[in-house]
């Protein structure tokens, strides 16, 4: 479990598409604040915070720990990606949740972005429509 030194903060940086989030843990009651709002406030949805906070679950610290987090760029849904990886790492500096953490695959930075447009394309592969004649 977390160590009963109120005053240790643990950081960790989350990235997904083109969302980043610079996250920091503490010793508390579960409380989650992202850019000065709390997190279903910002978040909008619940199953997003739930998602980023999955782990949480997978460690069992729900609730022993605030997050503080900062976010930029991306949309929501990348924002909620980039809190999840970014509170994984922080939870390595906290105690020794590597193996779960490792095992539920929230260690790995998720490298899926979006395709570049080509040029002669509409889209990244959508073509214009073809005419023999």
């Amino acid at each position: 479990m977390a160590d009963n030194n109120n005053d240790a903060i643990y950081s960790g940086t989350g990235r997904r598409k083109n969302a980043v989030m610079r996250v920091r843990i503490k010793p508390g009651t579960g409380k989650v604040t992202v850019n000065g709002r709390d997190g279903l406030e910002y978040f909008g949805r619940d199953a997003l915070l739930n998602y980023a906070l999955t782990p949480f679950k997978v460690t069992d610290t729900v609730d022993y720990f605030d997050v503080i987090a900062t976010a930029n760029g991306g949309g929501v849904s990348g924002q909620a990606g980039a809190l999840r990886h970014g509170i994984s790492r922080a939870l390595l500096e906290a105690g020794d949740y590597r193996a779960d953490l490792k095992k539920a695959g929230f260690l790995t930075r998720d490298s899926r972005m979006v395709e570049r447009k080509k040029y002669g394309l509409k889209k990244a592969r959508k073509r214009p429509q073809f005419s023999k004649r």
